[in-house]
């Protein structure tokens, strides 16, 4: 799985594609923030939608990290996201 790592208010959060495929998965893809590990980590998601026909990695790999903060900045919390189970613990 394609990962990237990126500081954001001084804090280095991973991030990965959701893996989760919905009805857009050809247009969107869904992006977890995750910072920590164990039962303290916090995870945030949001949903991308890359120009052109790419494939989530491609797409992911061209984001520059300015772009990858601002996609931080629209995330919610993963309490409230499918992504991570909605906060459950792995």
């Amino acid at each position: 799985m394609a990962r990237r790592t990126i500081e954001i208010d001084g804090e280095r959060w991973r991030v990965y594609p959701s893996g989760r495929v919905t009805q857009y998965d050809r247009d969107e893809f869904g992006l977890v923030f995750e910072n920590g590990t164990g039962p303290g980590r916090i995870r945030r998601v949001t949903r991308y939608s890359p120009l052109g026909a790419r494939r989530w990695d491609a797409a992911l790999a061209e984001l520059s990290d300015s772009n990858l903060v601002e996609l931080f900045r629209q995330s919610q919390t993963g309490r409230t996201s499918p992504e991570t189970r909605y906060g459950q613990r792995d």
